[in-house]
């Protein structure tokens, strides 16, 4: 298990084309939102809009934390004619992906200083689209990769959204720049091709997880034809919902210990997020330059979080998904150690540098490891539904526990608050150990049993 070649072997993973298709499918998903955060913002400035209007703007976010409403609706709904000729996931990305495009199209021809509400609502549907993107290219690559390749797959999935992330934030202020920010704008939607081709050229998914489906069939059918006098309609709107709302939830509440897992989810990187929203403040109240900012984050931080997320591949192949984890929880806790030492130390660049990249190949391999266990813990059944559920799961865990952060720092200063931050991480450490012992995860990744017994 850990000779050369093995090693190699977890390397080569990552030049499969199914893997390297997960690259180009993570570029499609990862374009949008910089439009939203990061070049919307520069556009709006140029405008005039005032600084209250770009915070509300924010609020066209909200669809990324409340996909799992939908997502049912993409794993049972037959799209009609597309459905025929590409099948449930393409036809459904074919879909969003037009939505999406034209979302944008209207962004660009709408100007955010005379029509603020009609702009806000196009980068409300910008993001709607590209979050309901994000769930069916999410359960795409799950079920097109093998178990063996989800680690690599998972490490592509990242490398692809920091690239679309790349070229959405640089291109847009370089064609805004040259040609203006409708131009810039109406460019994107090319880069959706990215996610488009892969999926035209590997075909659709085989539909697993057919013994749930029909095991549950049978009991939704055998209780509602118990009342004799139900309509057909009634009957089919009960089995829809049931099918497709109650049944993923009931398949995985009925697991040993999924409350213990989702605990896990939630505390998994509750100190490394709760230390994340501090740390752009306290390297700006350090005084540094927007120049070394700038070198620490865009250059050394975006090649640190690249590297971190291919290790984080390899290590998962190599190690397993028990050991994978605990390395990349105790890497992401001891991150927090070197903000503690760079608020301590002061002003020292070379100190910067080294705490930016450490905590991003930290930040590329927990999230390469964890997008790989959360993939495993899904029913290919229930793919979209599932997954959905989980990642929200973790974001609102993320979202809560770094909430009340600067309250917490201004209490007690920036060294004493990260290694607050440090200590945070250690109930997600000891649940892992406890996890292990009471069987509730394996060092090889795996998914659930009903899946693959088609």
């Amino acid at each position: 298990m850990t000779n050369g070649n093995s090693w190699r072997t977890s390397v080569q993973e990552y030049l499969h084309p199914r893997v390297v298709g997960v690259f180009f499918m993570g570029v499609s998903s990862g374009f949008p939102l910089t439009l939203l955060l990061s070049s919307l913002g520069f556009w709006l400035i140029d405008e005039g809009v005032s600084k209250s209007t770009i915070g509300l703007l924010t609020l066209s976010l909200f669809p990324y934390f409340l996909k799992f409403i939908w997502a049912p609706a993409l794993d049972s709904l037959h799209i009609p004619f597309l459905h025929r000729l590409f099948g449930r996931r393409r036809s459904w990305l074919i879909l969003i992906q037009i939505g999406l495009g034209l979302a944008i199209i209207g962004l660009a021809f709408t100007s955010p200083a005379e029509a603020p509400l009609v702009f806000g609502l196009m980068a409300l549907m910008v993001c709607f689209m590209s979050a309901s993107q994000d769930l069916v290219i999410d359960a795409y690559r799950i079920e097109i990769l093998d178990p063996e390749e989800m680690p690599a797959g998972a490490a592509m999935t990242q490398f692809g959204y920091r690239v679309g992330n790349l070229i959405a934030g640089v291109g847009t202020l370089k064609l805004a720049d040259w040609y203006g920010w409708d131009i810039a704008y109406l460019s994107m939607p090319l880069l959706m091709l990215f996610g488009l081709i892969p999926v035209l050229i590997f075909g659709e998914p085989l539909l697993r997880g057919k013994h749930l489906l029909e095991k549950e069939i049978n009991v939704v059918r055998g209780w509602v034809s118990e009342d004799g006098k139900a309509s057909e309609t009634y009957r089919r709107i009960v089995e829809n919902i049931y099918m497709t709302v109650i049944v993923p939830f009931k398949e995985f509440i009925q697991r040993p210990g999924w409350w213990v897992i989702l605990l896990f989810i939630l505390l998994l990187k509750v100190g490394d997020s709760t230390a994340a929203v501090m740390t752009a403040p306290l390297i700006g109240d350090l005084g540094f330059s927007k120049d070394e900012i700038i070198w620490a984050n865009k250059t050394v931080g975006f090649i640190a979080v690249l590297v971190g997320a291919f290790c984080g591949g390899v290590l998962l192949n190599r190690l397993g998904t028990y050991r994978g984890l605990m390395v990349a929880a105790i890497l992401m806790m001891v991150t927090n150690l070197s903000f503690a030492l760079l608020a301590e130390t002061g002003r020292n660049v070379d100190l910067l540098i080294f705490t930016i990249g450490f905590e991003n190949f930290a930040t590329g391999m927990g999230g390469t490891i964890a997008i790989a266990y959360l993939s495993g813990l899904c029913n290919l059944a229930y793919t979209v539904t599932q997954y959905a559920l989980l990642s929200s799961f973790a974001s609102v865990g993320r979202l809560m526990v770094g909430a009340p952060s600067g309250f917490m720092q201004e209490f007690m200063g920036y060294t004493d608050f990260f290694l607050l931050t440090t200590i945070m991480a250690l109930p997600g450490i000891i649940l892992l150990v406890v996890m292990k012992r009471l069987g509730y995860v394996s060092d090889k990744l795996t998914f659930s049993d009903d899946e693959l017994k088609d």
